[in-house]
């Protein structure tokens, strides 16, 4: 069983920058697709960015395009999110998401793909 552990979040001004981190229990093998997600209260969960398992294929929401930037380093299980230039409309509850397949345009925010998710990590950003 892989468990997903988020941490990096917090409050910050708008303009600022977070970095979230996601670190996997043990390494999921094969092709696999890590994501991250965010949810408001009262909203459906929307998909942010994903990276595929070597890291050579990025996507991103347009809402964050410019803005954030998906990475992973498979020697540490980690994936991360860079988040910059935040705006109070970047406020959510951030999980990470992992799962045995291989991200595509077609399906990289689809959540019924990922089987591993975190607890989240809440991200707040003031104006």
């Amino acid at each position: 069983q892989v468990q997903l552990v988020e941490s990096g979040g917090g409050s910050v001004q708008a303009g600022g920058s977070l970095r979230l981190s996601c670190v996997a229990s043990v390494a999921i093998y094969g092709n696999n697709c890590m994501g991250w997600f965010r949810q408001v209260p009262g909203k459906e969960r929307e998909g942010v960015a994903s990276i595929s398992t070597g890291g050579t294929r990025t996507y991103y929401a347009d809402s964050v395009k410019g803005r954030f930037t998906v990475s992973r380093d498979n020697t540490k299980n980690t994936a991360y999110l860079q988040m910059n230039s935040l705006t109070p409309e970047d406020t959510a509850m951030y999980y990470c998401a992992a799962g045995a397949f291989t991200c595509l345009t077609t399906n990289w925010d689809r959540e019924t793909d990922y089987t591993y998710w975190g607890q989240g990590t809440q991200v707040t950003v003031s104006s």
